[in-house]
């Protein structure tokens, strides 16, 4: 299997809507380096899978099953033209899925009073030894900071955690996310959550 970092990803070209994330670098984090990397399904496909496939990521993701359903997921994302999915790497180790995607192009931005360049995120943290150590809110801090500092025409960053996943919701609240609003999605209610640049400092 390839390595993942940096040189693996040199060559891939990640979406110019969102201003490139697998140029993003490292950041520092309370938990160690955090470093986003986008995927390539022939390397991630096989550890992205067994992640979709723990029960406690199952019950909100819905991508339970043999490899193609992940595969199809991952494919839908890079040929979308407005997300970019990526490993989240800490201290060097794969431990998290995100997708980073423009959430005013997303059908998302019909169900909210969506602005131009509001960036979504979406995040899993795989493997059990990786969840309850409350690493989601750290990294989701670390994320919107990642995407407010280098996307300089986005003003907040948003996302739309299902309601029933109090965990997610505690994670989001605790990277300085405020819960703006329950929204009604096809799959699902929600919880509108909004990071905005304005009160970064201030939460």
């Amino acid at each position: 299997m390839p390595p993942i970092g940096p040189r693996a990803v040199a060559g891939t070209a990640p979406t110019a809507l969102l201003d490139r994330p697998g140029d993003w670098g490292p950041t520092p984090t309370p938990a160690g380096v955090f470093h986003l990397v986008p995927v390539q399904v022939d390397r991630d496909l096989p550890r992205i899978g067994r992640w979709m496939n723990e029960p406690a990521v199952a019950a909100f993701w819905e991508l339970a099953g043999p490899r193609t359903v992940t595969e199809r997921h991952l494919r839908r994302q890079l040929t979308g033209g407005h997300s970019v999915p990526c490993l989240g790497l800490l201290e060097g180790t794969p431990m998290s899925y995100w997708e980073i995607y423009r959430a005013d192009l997303d059908p998302l931005a019909r169900h909210y009073p969506a602005r131009p360049h509001d960036t979504g995120v979406h995040l899993l943290i795989g493997g059990r030894d990786a969840r309850g150590r409350g690493l989601g809110g750290l990294l989701l801090r670390a994320v919107a900071d990642l995407v407010l500092d280098s996307r300089p025409a986005c003003s907040r960053v948003v996302a739309e955690p299902d309601l029933r996943n109090t965990p997610s919701i505690a994670a989001f609240l605790r990277a300085g996310f405020r819960f703006c609003a329950e929204v009604d999605l096809p799959a699902k209610r929600a919880g509108l959550m909004v990071r905005d640049r304005h009160f970064r400092e201030v939460l």
